[in-house]
């Protein structure tokens, strides 16, 4: 009876929705396909806002989406509220198993103003293979992953095209999947919960050709990050290793220079009562609320939420070979671990000189 409701009633509903705003979107996209060459000022005004629509869509939409969700209930259309619930409960393990993504998406005009905005580019340097999956380990984390969303969520730098036959899964935090309407933007740029449960099923559920994009780091590594800082937090983090060796994923480093450099930030002294409030909230609530600044939406000489225009360059290294080990000791949790991190620390040293590192500049490993 359940399942009746649904295809007769709720899906219906639901494509109507999305037709709705496939026209709007429509619109907006041959807005955005205009280049204004003529008006350099006016086509960095739009990048400016692609960028923050990317911005406000993970730090407002899904509050304002739930907030207004609940207000439904107690109008006359309550119904709406109801019918997005009943499809919730239908469709509640699509995330949790490699999601629903549109390449429609993946395509907007909008992720190349955002590109642009830096710009942000995307270096091959070795081949991922259709037959195998990959763990990329992406670092550093930033602010907001820029670098990470615009290079393996989009195919504003043709990723594709870079690596045919790979389907990239860009993970993040289980928590933003629980925000109605935000949970359907996520899965249809390839975005999934960076849970144990999910991951596994896209490395050994979902055929090969995988690729699970990982800031190791996560919101600890935040705290740190500041214009001519280059260090990641991974001496301790050795749970996407044993996860690589159990489903026999091979793991391959990215280094984005310059996603440190698109935000000044407060940097606290570890040990103070400040510091120590920053970790215990980033327990509590799963990101890390970090003192920074960037630019104002119209003049790049007032403060505000926009990011500095710097290049942000993610350079995709040579994958590490792994053995399928469905139970490996810890001992060759740490080998394994210890080649990645030799390995990551030998791609910031052969390519920091190329965008604009100095030959003394270390990658500082937490």
């Amino acid at each position: 009876m359940f399942n009746i409701v649904v295809k007769k009633t709720i899906l219906p509903a639901y494509t109507c929705v999305l037709r709705g705003t496939g026209c709007i979107l429509s619109a907006l996209q041959s807005l955005l396909s205009v280049r204004w060459a003529w008006c350099p000022r006016l086509e960095n005004q739009v990048q400016i806002f692609s960028v923050m629509q990317f911005i406000v869509s993970f730090l407002i939409i899904g509050p304002i989406c739930s907030v207004v969700m609940l207000y439904l209930l107690w109008t006359d259309y309550w119904w709406v509220t109801a019918s997005y619930t009943t499809w919730l409960v239908y469709d509640w393990n699509t995330h949790k198993q490699a999601g629903r993504r549109f390449s429609w998406v993946r395509n907007w005009t909008v992720w190349t103003y955002y590109r642009d905005y830096f710009p942000v580019r995307l270096i091959k340097t070795h081949n991922l293979l259709p037959n195998r999956n990959y763990i990329l380990g992406y670092h550093p984390h930033g602010i907001f992953c820029f670098g990470a969303f615009c290079n393996f969520a989009t195919e504003a730098n043709g990723f594709s095209a870079k690596f045919p036959g790979i389907t990239p899964f860009v993970a993040t935090l289980a928590g933003n999947f629980h925000m109605p309407l935000v949970r359907e933007y996520l899965m249809s740029a390839g975005i999934c919960p960076v849970n144990r449960a999910t991951l596994e099923f896209i490395l050994s559920c979902n055929g090969t050709g995988n690729a699970v994009v990982i800031t190791v780091g996560g919101a600890a590594e935040s705290l740190d990050c500041t214009p001519g800082v280059h260090c990641v937090t991974l001496k301790n983090r050795k749970g996407f290793v044993k996860l690589a060796l159990q489903q026999g994923a091979d793991l391959v480093p990215v280094y984005s220079f310059g996603e440190n450099d698109v935000y000044k930030q407060l940097i606290l002294n570890e040990g103070s009562w400040w510091r120590l409030i920053q970790r215990r909230l980033q327990k509590i609530l799963g990101f890390a609320p970090c003192v920074f600044q960037g630019r104002g939406l119209f003049s790049p000489d007032t403060w505000g939420l926009v990011p500095f225009s710097k290049p942000i360059n993610s350079v995709v290294g040579k994958p590490m070979e792994m053995p399928k080990i469905s139970s490996p000791s810890q001992e060759e949790v740490n080998h394994y671990h210890t080649m990645y991190v030799s390995s990551l620390t030998q791609l910031f040293d052969k390519h920091k000189t190329h965008f604009g590192l100095r030959d003394g500049d270390v990658l500082v490993i937490h």
